[in-house]
């Protein structure tokens, strides 16, 4: 018979391997505090109580850093942290599987969208449906156009993240809405709506409402999607570069404005009630206008938006003055006066409350 005897040490010292719990958990505890107090737009000094929860808030050095992130401020400990886990889970599952409870049912849990959702819009632009933080379950919709005239179809592609453009967040799925009726650019109406269930599966559906041709995807969160320290990277690195994203946009919107100028303008020379009062010379300084603008636009993608916005300024300074003279001589044609060609894409919100962008369709 072997007899053997240890001495096992289990008393907690804050100084045990500080230097490891400072790199390993400073990310992730204090990261999630400062993203939750910069969304609820709350001070440090506005919060009465911090409630530690989960296996990781024994650890002394934990504490301290908590501690120090509230300015002093002594986080409660009174509750047992994995029974406060285990009760919020079990909670959880009780909501989502509807338990004929009535406690359960005086219970509000609000669960909220980890990163915002969009599509690509003209310009790979991030066009968002549902925001960050947004309840769930969450249904939201809106209305888009096509970007080149008598466009058979487009390609609904679908975004999680915070940037500006499409290309530095994660793309979740993407699929084509054919049999558009051949329109000019802009007057097509597609609805897309994106439904986002308790569980996290997402359903984008796209209308074309002159005809009800629609197509549609689901988007489950079992594969696929991002990790929680991924969606906590792309929220920092849209803090990091929010005014580098936003310059890019505007970049990009002017261009938008400036083609979307050009194909207006043809358009309107076209127009039942307009197109015999315009001159042979307005008609030419029009189309001549357009097309140095757009070979311009094609040939200088790089532009800076003060470039386009002095084109777009070009553009007006020929326009304006032949509307101006148009619509005094037809006394506005019934329209109430000169249309707003100011804004890209639709003159306007639609009936339904929601705006209409252009959608890229990149195929």
């Amino acid at each position: 018979m072997l007899s053997w005897t240890e001495e096992i040490l289990t008393s907690p010292s804050p100084e045990l391997n500080s230097k490891n719990y400072v790199w390993i958990y400073s990310k992730k505890c204090l990261a999630p505090l400062e993203n939750v107090l910069k969304d609820s737009k709350l001070s440090k000094s506005e919060i009465h109580d911090v409630v530690l929860v989960g296996g990781s808030t024994r650890i002394p050095k934990i504490i301290q850093m908590v501690s120090e992130f509230f300015n002093g401020k002594e986080p409660n400990r009174s509750i047992n942290p994995d029974e406060a886990v285990a009760y919020g889970a079990a909670v959880q599952a009780a909501v989502v599987t509807n338990v004929d409870d009535e406690t359960i049912k005086s219970l509000v849990l609000i669960d909220v969208a980890p990163l915002s959702l969009g599509i690509e819009t003209v310009g790979g632009v991030m066009t968002v449906i549902i925001p960050r933080n947004s309840n769930i379950p969450a249904k939201k919709n809106q209305i888009f156009t096509t970007y080149a005239d008598n466009q058979p179809s487009v390609l609904i592609q679908i975004f999680e993240g915070e940037r500006q453009m499409t290309k530095d967040n994660h793309c979740l799925g993407k699929f084509n809405l054919d049999g558009i009726p051949p329109m000019p650019r802009g007057q097509p109406q597609i609805e897309v709506t994106f439904d986002l269930d308790v569980n996290g599966i997402l359903n984008v559906n796209a209308v074309e409402k002159s005809t009800g041709k629609n197509n549609k995807i689901t988007i489950t969160n079992d594969k696929g999607r991002l990790s929680k320290e991924e969606i906590e990277r792309l929220v920092k690195e849209a803090e990091k570069f929010k005014e580098e994203d936003e310059k890019v946009r505007q970049r990009v919107e002017s261009k938008n404005q400036l083609e979307q100028l050009c194909y207006q303008y043809r358009q309107t020379l076209s127009e039942e009630k307009l197109k015999n009062v315009f001159t042979e010379d307005e008609k030419n300084q029009i189309n001549t206008k357009a097309d140095e603008a757009l070979k311009w636009s094609n040939d200088n993608p790089a532009a800076s938006k003060e470039e386009y916005d002095a084109k777009i300024k070009e553009l007006e300074a020929v326009f304006n003055p032949i509307m101006m003279r148009v619509y005094q001589a037809t006394g506005g044609a019934g329209q109430g006066g000169m249309p707003n060609f100011g804004q890209p894409g639709a003159s306007g919100p639609s009936a339904s409350g929601t705006s209409q962008t252009n959608v890229d369709d990149v195929d």
